[in-house]
Parts: C-alpha cells; sequence; structure tokens
C-alpha cells in the first residue's frame, strides 16, 4: 500500500477540524486557543508539502517554511503577551482581556 496524496490531504484535514474545533469549544484557555491555532497551521503545511511534492515544484516547501516562521513569531509574541498579562491579574482568563483596551 502506497501513501498517496490523498492520505496526506485526510490527515491535513483532521488536523484543521481538531484545531477548529478546540478554538471553538474552549474559549475560556488561552494557551488551548494558541495550540488550536498552531494545529491549523500545521494542517496547511502539511498540504503546501503534500502538493509541493506531488507537483514537483519547490514552491509549497517554500511556502511552508514562510508559514513556519510566521507561526513561530505568533507563539512567541503570544505568550510573551500572556506572561505580562498574568503578572498584571494574575490569571489568563479570556474574558478579562478586554481590561487590557487602552
Amino acid at each position: 500500500m502506497d501513501i498517496t496524496l490523498s492520505h496526506y490531504l485526510a490527515v491535513g484535514a483532521m488536523l484543521f477540524t481538531i484545531g477548529v474545533f478546540g478554538i471553538f469549544v474552549n474559549r475560556k484557555n488561552v494557551i488551548i486557543i494558541l495550540m488550536s491555532v498552531e494545529l491549523i497551521l500545521l494542517a496547511v503545511n502539511i498540504n503546501f508539502v503534500a502538493f509541493s511534492t506531488h507537483l514537483n515544484d519547490v514552491a509549497g516547501q517554500i511556502m511552508a517554511m514562510f508559514v513556519l516562521t510566521v507561526a513561530a513569531a505568533e507563539a512567541a509574541v503570544g505568550l510573551a503577551i500572556l506572561v505580562t498579562f498574568f503578572r498584571n491579574r494574575g490569571d489568563i482568563a479570556v474574558d478579562d482581556a478586554s481590561v487590557m483596551k487602552g
């Protein structure tokens, strides 16, 4: 049995669905929301690389590297905001994030 493009797309679709499900089900915990966004970006990367190898083109792999860069920056900035918010408020609740409006 060979692993085809449809197998990669199925894995990507499952990861994307889990990520969207994680965002909509858990709106209280910011860390789980960030992890769900990372799962969505991982699903997009799997699709980029799968289509890149299927079409024998490097553009999808290059785009996946850009998505990884954006995901790393998003994680770093998001966690820095969370640490600052936790130090100021003592709690990381999504409902209390409206306090940060200036």
